[in-house]
């Protein structure tokens, strides 16, 4: 058994396979030995020869062992999960996923804002009675779009807005970095960033910042005809103070990707708000995932051996 220069730990993201995985790096790097684990002691053997791991996390005991690896390329874009330290002690370099999400969810947050605005979903249950009956809409195009977050994902939903003409305000942790949108300010100006804005779009990290930062008061500052649009985690909103606003129509609408809880009970008022639409976490699926995970690792490949800054470096 030869040493792998990539180990593909099991994993299924999204419903796809980590073979799927596997095979993409096999075909974008006809010249690398690419091995796949699939069961804890194959996982345990490739992390001790290999230079380069991909998956979801390794484990302390793992790492330990794994006396040649040099970098874990992480498949999602959230790292909390990893002990840092571990990896930081055996000197590990940690990337992730970042803007690999960017094209997908972009399509969603756009997707929904134009469904609310349209009534998809009022016509979807008219359907279901088979009722004909015409309802007033708006429109996207023109409209004032909060922006919470200006990662790859925020950007690339701001750029994707661009064909709406739409007048954003970004809110980032360092609104002295500037951003794409019309205007940028800090969480601290939370209310400044909502009060005109007919869509709220959450695309920031959970962090001590960002936990319930959009609550009964910030509720409260929003139009009424503005809708919320949640891709970060469902954390970022008091779900109660969601609710409260929904039922006594302090918002026109949301659209929820992330919840709290999650999953979502079966039982949860959410559930029973006919101006709410609910996917399960399911934004983040693209079946062009495994490509772009493979563009940046290959890429960070060649870095690693030219001794370069890796892209998407975390720690």
């Amino acid at each position: 058994m030869s040493d792998p220069d990539v180990v593909v730990l099991r994993q299924k993201i999204h419903g796809i396979e980590g073979s799927d995985y596997a095979e993409t790096l096999r075909e974008r790097l006809p010249d690398r030995e690419v091995a796949l684990a699939r069961t804890p002691a194959e996982e345990r053997e490739y992390l001790s020869r290999a230079r380069v791991a991909t998956g979801f996390a390794v484990e302390e005991e793992d790492l330990a062992a794994a006396e040649n690896l040099e970098l874990f390329a992480c498949v999602y874009a959230g790292t909390g999960h990893l002990p840092r330290e571990a990896f930081e002690e055996h000197g590990v370099a940690v990337t992730n996923a970042s803007g690999v999400h960017g094209p997908n969810i972009a399509e969603y947050v756009v997707g929904a804002m134009i469904g609310h605005a349209r009534g998809f979903h009022r016509a979807q249950r008219q359907k279901q009675r088979r009722e004909w009956r015409s309802y007033p809409t708006t429109e996207v195009y023109g409209s004032r779009v909060a922006v919470v977050g200006l990662g790859a994902i925020g950007e690339t939903i701001v750029d994707r807005l661009s064909a709406f003409d739409a007048e954003t305000v970004g809110v980032r942790y360092t609104p002295e970095k500037g951003g794409p949108t019309d205007e940028v300010v800090g969480f601290d100006r939370i209310h400044e960033a909502v009060t005109d804005a007919e869509y709220v779009v959450l695309a920031c990290p959970l962090s001590d910042a960002t936990e319930g930062l959009i609550d009964a008061d910030v509720f409260r500052t929003m139009r009424s005809d503005a809708v919320l649009v949640n891709v970060a985690r469902g954390r970022v909103v008091d779900t109660d103070a969601l609710v409260s606003a929904l039922r006594n129509n302090r918002i026109r609408g949301a659209a929820l990707d992330v919840t709290d809880p999650e999953p979502l009970p079966e039982d949860h008022p959410l559930w029973g708000l006919s101006d709410v639409t609910i996917t399960p976490h399911n934004a983040g699926h693209t079946p062009e995932y495994f490509d772009r995970l493979a563009d940046v690792l290959a890429e960070n490949l060649d870095r690693l051996e030219a001794g370069e800054e890796l892209r998407n470096r975390v720690f």
